[in-house]
């Protein structure tokens, strides 16, 4: 593309190129160059709402994918307000000088690289120089996103055509809410197709514990009521410290906490009245022992800390237009009780129970709902638990989602998503582990010890852990597989079969003797059989107490005839023979894989090639254990009985370019695959079971198809699925309990986290070094007393 020397006509208008952007100067652009997208907006460290969403969002798209694409920010600057910014803007744009729109508009055509133009749009940023900001809008030759932070109802003439004005150039325009679009279209006529509705992101955090917390910030005993942002008169805080002498009255406890600093326009125009204004009516209400003023910009995990320990956020505004709320946002990702004006953004986003809305300016009515949450400690907790079910699909990992599927949509081929893997974190996966064992559930990320223990979690622990420790030589993790392994010991009975229910005083539960235990049993096998294959870096004295385990187990394995128990003996006796062959876990491997070969052959029609007649749950562990039977023997029946029934499950469960795992609400019966239910009910367990059965194929087989498609499986997790939303939370470690047809379920359980885990370190490929487990084996000789 030749270069403009004048960008603008003699009529003032930006004059339009017809020749084809990707060129310059007669050269084609290389295929390999990423493209850009520009996002032109306010960026710290200018301190407003706009620069920190923007933040957010780039720092969360740049942890979310990789090689796709690269950002760019063009920093809006006016005469009087400049700074220093980090090396991701390359741009400025000095949004009261129309001279900055014609350099900027000049330096995008100079750069082909830059595919997508994202622009912040918020009225007071432009309102000197609307006009050079359309012909700018209008001249620019890539597609341009809009995000609209304000839509205002009943516009006059000229705001209508000043908006209609920018949404014409606009191949798409983001909202943050279902309000907002509805204005659009119904007050500007705005085609509702070209629309796109994303919330404002919230932080995922971890939810810390609250009296810790107050402990840490000197806030014992209090009842901590809180509000935050940049101080100006439209956050109407004086209706708050109106309403606080009758809540003091009844509870003297109460602390009321205004953080932040004012805002810099309003220091440039007024100074700090506002603030000394709130400081006085304080005074004169004798609240000084119940206000207290954090006069500070904070670091982000303090606020979010400060947020966590409140008991109830203050959420006011004089402006019924505001349309949604960066500090609203932060607010219900940390789970609390808010109380609210009626904007837009809290009347869509709130739950009803216990949640509030006052009228603005209404201290009367706020006073009551402080009471009220105040004197309820159980609806104050079941009010926090409900707003972060409610806010999960927001949570900036699923905003920059909904964002990258826009830029691949309007980029047209040019730009391709890759999710960034990210790196092993055990927190949660500790979190849940007690001296004892692995708690079975979760109530959000917080173990519930009320819920017991179980044999399942536990054995798929022992395997992960052990699998971690092999990969990575990190004696952390030994005493870990102490714990998992005692645990399964604790279950084995004399007989040699297993229990698999304990209850959290650490008895068995009755339970065991109201279910099939069959499969439980299969994964112990399975977990002992995985760590006796370490044998070569783990101490003599487990292996010995393992082996023994083994022996006792076994002796009970030909009598196992559930179909994916079998199959976990099969793989717990296949790692077992890897090191050293024993006749008899061979005789046993070939009895149980000749039974699935017998069920596979009496099932096997033209298009159904299974060992049943559905399809049901924990799938790929079928073929899996037919390809180590053959790789236990060398009985070729398997592995070709493995390939078949593997490829015709990848059918079934690879659809659109991702994963949709047998949903756990109806299986697929042969025969009746028109009637399959293809959303909801996806279990994380399903889709690791797929990866570690793929990683076996791959492995085996040198197909760089089954790679491709672990790859592509584990991205369910990161957010490739129906929902477009994170299954494995990158803040805890944890991973959520199931992928429903509407929502995600917030749960972080065993069963989960360690599938997710089990995952992920199948992507892993080198093992550390011999020397290193050594050293391993010394520690947990030392910790295994």
């Amino acid at each position: 593309m030749n270069k403009i020397q004048n960008p603008y006509n003699k009529a003032g208008q930006l004059m339009q190129e017809s020749s084809h952007r990707g060129q310059q100067n007669g050269d084609s652009i290389s295929s390999t160059a990423q493209p850009v997208i520009l996002f032109i907006s306010s960026y710290p460290p200018r301190q407003c709402g706009i620069a920190t969403y923007t933040q957010d969002l780039v720092q969360a798209l740049g942890n979310k994918f990789n090689h796709g694409f690269r950002l760019q920010i063009c920093a809006l600057e006016t005469a009087v307000e400049k700074h220093q910014y980090p090396a991701e803007v390359q741009y400025r744009l000095q949004t009261d000088d129309p001279a900055s729109y014609k350099a900027l508009y000049q330096s995008i055509q100079d750069d082909p690289s830059v595919s997508l133009v994202l622009l912040q749009h918020e009225f007071g940023f432009y309102a000197k120089q609307e006009k050079a900001l359309h012909e700018l809008l209008h001249a620019l030759q890539v597609p341009v996103l809009i995000t609209f932070h304000t839509v205002l109802p009943e516009p006059d003439t000229a705001l209508l055509e000043n908006v209609k004005e920018i949404c014409k150039t606009a191949a798409g325009i983001i909202v943050m809410t279902q309000h907002s679009k509805e204005m659009l279209v119904h007050h500007y006529s705005i085609p509702a197709l070209k629309i796109t509705v994303i919330p404002h992101g919230t932080h995922l955090v971890p939810h810390k514990d609250k009296k810790l917390l107050k402990e840490k910030y000197g806030l014992t005993g209090r009842k901590v009521l809180s509000t935050f942002g940049l101080l100006s008169a439209g956050k109407s805080i004086e209706t708050t410290l109106s309403a606080l002498p009758a809540i003091v009255l009844l509870d003297p406890d109460v602390l009321f906490l205004i953080i932040g600093k004012t805002h810099p326009g309003v220091i440039s125009n007024e100074g700090e009245r506002y603030r000394e204004s709130l400081v006085a009516k304080t005074k004169a209400l004798n609240l000084t022992e119940h206000v207290r003023f954090i006069n500070a910009y904070l670091p982000l995990e303090e606020l979010l800390d400060y947020l966590q320990l409140t008991d109830i956020y203050i959420f006011s505004s004089r402006d019924p237009n505001q349309t949604v709320s960066g500090t609203f946002s932060y607010a219900i990702s940390c789970g609390c009780p808010i109380i609210s004006t009626p904007i837009p953004h809290a009347k869509e986003v709130l739950p009803q129970e216990g949640n509030v809305i006052f009228d603005f300016g209404n201290a009367a009515q706020l006073s009551k709902a402080i009471v009220d949450l105040l004197t309820d400690d159980t609806l104050r907790e079941k009010t926090g638990i409900n707003s972060i079910q409610q806010t999960a699909s927001t949570a900036w990992e699923n905003t920059a989602i909904a964002h990258a599927l826009l830029f691949e949509q309007l980029c047209k081929g040019d730009l391709q998503l890759h999710y960034s893997l990210p790196p092993v974190n055990l927190d949660h996966f500790k979190k849940l582990t007690t001296s004892f064992g692995m708690i079975q559930f979760s109530v959000i990320n917080r173990p519930d010890i009320q819920s017991g223990y179980t044999l399942d979690d536990n054995a798929r622990a022992l395997v992960a852990m052990c699998r971690h420790f092999e990969l990575t030589g990190d004696t952390a993790g030994l005493p870990y597989i102490k714990i998992y392994f005692k645990f399964i010991k604790y279950c084995l009975q004399p007989e040699g079969h297993f229990l698999n229910y304990v209850k959290e005083e650490r008895f068995f539960s009755g339970q065991n003797n109201e279910v099939n235990l069959a499969d439980a049993n299969g994964r112990a096998i399975w977990a002992l059989g995985y760590l006796l294959s370490l044998e070569h870096i783990l101490p003599l004295q487990i292996i010995e107490e393992a082996d023994a385990m083994m022996s006792s187990a076994q002796l009970n394995a030909g009598a196992i005839h559930s179909t994916r128990a079998m199959a976990f003996v099969i793989k717990g006796l296949y790692y077992r023979n890897k090191e050293t062959r024993r006749e008899q876990d061979i005789a046993i491997i070939i009895e149980l894989a000749n039974r699935l070969l017998q069920m596979y052959r009496h099932e096997k029609k033209e298009n159904w090639h299974w060992y049943e007649s559905y399809l049901t749950y924990a799938n790929s562990l079928l073929p899996e254990a037919m390809l180590c039977a053959w790789l236990a023997t060398g009985k070729l029946v398997y592995k070709e009985t493995a390939k078949e029934s593997f490829d015709f499950l990848l059918s079934k469960i690879f659809v659109d370019g991702a994963i949709k795992v047998i949903s756990n609400s109806s299986w697929l019966h042969q025969g009746r695959e028109s009637s399959r239910v293809w959303q909801g009910g996806e279990q994380p367990i399903d889709v690791a079971y797929t990866i570690l059965a793929l990683k076996k194929f791959s492995t085996v087989f040198r197909d760089k198809e089954y790679k491709n498609k672990m790859n592509l499986a584990y991205e369910w997790f990161l957010g490739r699925n129906h929902l477009h939303q994170i299954i494995y939370n990158p803040c805890t470690g944890g991973c959520y309990d199931g992928l429903e047809e509407n929502n995600v379920n917030l749960n972080q359980g065993a069963e989960s986290t360690v599938s997710c885990l089990l995952a992920r370190l199948a992507l892993e490929k080198t093992p550390c070094q011999t020397t290193t487990h050594q050293t391993g084996k010394q520690v947990f000789m030392e910790t295994a007393s």
